[in-house]
């Protein structure tokens, strides 16, 4: 029975033993494909059926969804992911819903026609040709993923670098048809909240530098028994293929497994898997009797993790269960952690101008085209332009150098103008009314002398309402990505302090934003780096340890002639 027969009714796919293959598309080869169960033998699993966890992600219910696909274990064979999959990866959806048909007109643009070509597709440059991995794909599956791959290259021009992107496509293309992989897959690709899929050689570096970070702390025995086998820079190369110990070295059943988690919870699964092989591994080579012995794995150093992820001696139920035990292994880090990484580079990057990482066009000193409008759009916005005694061209090379000091990742994100003084009011409460639930914003202040100053915000200003466990309202939020910057008369930026280090300030080095009803304040510890009232009229800036930042103005106080606050929203 074809998967697009499959009625719902039957989708916990344990009862249905007819065909154990059914679950998968037309163009998957099975015969090599090796169906798991961790039940014991006669025993019936209790396993969810879509439907359950369909409910839980309508009614928003994200982290009882999050356990269900954690806990069940469905077989590798099971029908459920032919739909289960889909509603994962489509609910990050950002943007209009794609209509039906879109996909293959598409198609139709790139190829001229919707039929498969007898020649092989050339794959976007994005691709490394090394790591195009059809695992259980037929010659015409491999076909199929190559255009989704490349019909994705051309929908997203701005992705530069993302060796992930073609055998998560293929992963997909197990269980659904080439268009469902499609809207999957541009689903995985545009959220801005959580990462899936990587895009620049910057942040895949930033990857692989955060989990050889964090498994410094939560797999140190592991790490540890590495350097000593391989000491020197050998064993920072071994961190740097560490999402291949996962996509290309794990057993199919194992991976699926994995896949589950992740189309949910996003790149963190995989950076606890890894975390968890390196457990495992540890624990395995020092065993008794392990054919994972020293000097076995000294000669081979660059092959043993993968190696021993093919033959993992653990089943996927053991394996996802060691991964999301390690404690003290939040969210929050983990992002705490990549955005500190992402920050070092991106800045030792412009301060070096090496040219040895292939960076995001959009990270560049000549931003891409859709960069180019977008600044263009909002210096047309931009009412402190018509304050200042600069030309048009002068506006616009300030509000590039300001682009270029952004996240890569909001860079290609439309700047829309959320709340200005001059249009809305100088009310603090008409402000959160227009900004509060907005993530990231970019607030700029022209005051009354014409400096220009301002700061890129990273959380969501509706965050000054969230209570901490006791129920007190925290006094300050946001993340290491928001920093300050100087515009008029100077040019400067100045980032959280924690990119080299906290320097001994600890709390006040993460006095990121706070407001109430009375005051927003950005930057902390020993002074404040902008204060504004209630009204939006006066405010103060001085140094803060948080930025290590100068008062942004000469005077100290100042009075605003006019605040700006940019969103950043999907281009059309």
């Amino acid at each position: 029975m074809p998967v697009n027969a499959i009625g719902t009714d039957q989708l916990s796919g344990i009862e249905e033993e007819s065909d154990i293959y059914e679950a998968f598309a037309p163009h998957v080869d099975t015969s090599n494909i090796s169906v798991l169960t961790d039940t014991p033998p006669g025993k019936k699993p209790n396993l969810k059926t879509f439907q359950d966890v369909q409910s839980l992600i309508q009614q928003g219910k994200k982290r009882e969804a999050k356990l269900v696909l954690r806990e069940n274990s469905w077989p590798t064979n099971s029908p459920i992911r032919s739909q289960l999959w889909p509603a994962l990866c489509t609910q990050h959806h950002v943007g209009k819903t794609m209509l039906d048909g879109f996909y293959w007109d598409m198609v139709n643009q790139v190829f001229g026609t919707t039929e498969l070509p007898e020649k092989p597709i050339m794959l976007p440059p994005f691709v490394d040709s090394t790591h195009c991995l059809p695992y259980h794909l037929t010659r015409k599956g491999r076909a199929v993923a190559d255009r989704v791959v490349s019909v994705l290259g051309y929908a997203c021009p701005d992705i530069t670098y993302s060796p992930t992107l073609y055998p998560i496509t293929a992963i997909l293309l197990h269980f659904m048809s080439e268009e469902e992989c499609y809207h999957c897959m541009a689903s995985l690709v545009a959220p801005k909240d959580k990462v899936f899929i990587t895009q620049t050689k910057l942040l895949y570096e930033v990857t692989w530098k955060t989990v050889m970070q964090i498994a410094k702390k939560h797999a140190k025995s592991a790490v540890l028994y590495l350097s000593r086998l391989c000491p020197g820079q050998k064993a920072e190369r071994i961190f740097m293929d560490w999402c291949w110990w996962v996509l290309g070295g794990l057993p199919f059943p194992h991976l699926v497994r994995v896949m589950d988690c992740f189309f949910h919870e996003g790149i963190k699964v995989f950076y606890r898997v890894a975390l968890a092989i390196l457990i495992l591994f540890h624990k395995h080579s020092t065993a008794t009797n392990s054919e994972w012995d020293a000097d076995t794995i000294k000669n081979d150093i660059d092959n043993a993790l993968p190696k021993f992820c093919k033959h993992i001696p653990v089943s996927p139920t053991k394996l996802l269960r060691t991964a999301f035990s390690i404690r003290a292994l939040s969210s929050t880090y983990i992002s705490r952690i990549f955005l500190k990484t992402e920050m070092v580079l991106k800045s030792k990057s412009v301060l070096s101008g090496s040219k040895q990482m292939v960076r995001s066009r959009s990270s560049d000193n000549l931003p891409t085209s859709q960069s180019q409008v977008n600044v263009q759009m909002m210096s047309h916005t931009l009412t402190i332009r018509e304050k200042l005694k600069e030309d048009r061209d002068s506006c616009r090379a300030m509000l590039f150098t300001l682009w270029s000091w952004l996240p890569v990742r909001i860079t290609m994100y439309q700047p829309v103008l959320l709340y200005t003084t001059e249009e809305h009011g100088c009310s603090l409460t008409t402000f959160y009314v227009r900004v509060e639930q907005h993530e990231p914003t970019l607030l700029m202040i022209k005051t009354c002398n014409n400096e220009v100053f301002g700061a890129y915000c990273s959380s969501r200003w509706f965050e000054r309402n969230l209570k901490d466990d006791r129920g007190q309202r925290q006094a300050y939020f946001g993340t290491g990505e928001t920093f300050l910057f100087s515009l008029y008369p100077e040019r400067a930026k100045y980032p959280w302090v924690g990119i080299e280090g906290d320097k001994g300030l600890g709390h006040a080095s993460e006095l990121f934003m706070a407001a109430d009803s009375k005051m927003i304040t950005i930057g902390g510890g020993q002074g404040q780096a902008i204060w504004m009232d209630e009204n939006i009229r006066f405010g103060k800036t001085d140094r803060c340890q948080t930025f290590n930042n100068p008062p942004l103005c000469v005077s100290g106080d100042f009075e605003i002639r006019v605040l700006e606050v940019y969103g950043f929203v999907e281009c059309e």
